[in-house]
């Protein structure tokens, strides 16, 4: 059984939370989506279509969309399948290993818990790409409000 940590009151307002305030889980989810999208934006070139995080525990999941450029569409149709594949496999692996410390900027400010690693992986056929971070602990957030 997983551990979440949870905020006992959120709407205290005692001196030490009045600097800091406590995220919800969507809260974070929202912070990591917003931050890889920047960083795609400025480090990539290109935004995605679209980004979705999910807080598991001490795991941050992202799925984003549509992260394939024209160019990088056609390579695949101009080359042999696995050749193409492999070329931009590893030129988008070495991008991401070398801003390895952007990323986890990204999710230690959204989650404040440092990332102890990351896994990275990206479709040549569906233009998906996913990242895993697993955190040193699961953060610690207030309950979700029920409606």
């Amino acid at each position: 059984m997983a551990a979440v940590l949870v905020a006992a009151d959120a709407d205290s307002t005692s001196p030490e939370e009045t600097s800091h305030r406590v995220k919800s889980q969507g809260e974070i989810e929202a912070a990591v989506s917003e931050g890889m999208a920047r960083f795609m934006q400025t480090f990539m070139g290109r935004g995605p279509k679209s980004i979705h995080s999910h807080l598991i525990a001490d795991l941050m999941v992202i799925r984003v969309q549509g992260v394939l450029t024209a160019a990088e569409q056609h390579l695949f149709v101009m080359l042999e399948p696995q050749k193409g594949r492999d070329l931009f496999k590893g030129l988008r692996t070495q991008l991401v290993e070398s801003s390895r410390a952007r990323l986890d900027a990204v999710i230690e400010a959204a989650c404040e818990v440092p990332a102890l690693s990351m896994h990275h992986d990206i479709s040549t056929v569906t233009g998906e790409e996913i990242f895993v971070f697993r955190l040193a602990e699961s953060p610690v957030m207030r309950a979700s409000r029920k409606k």
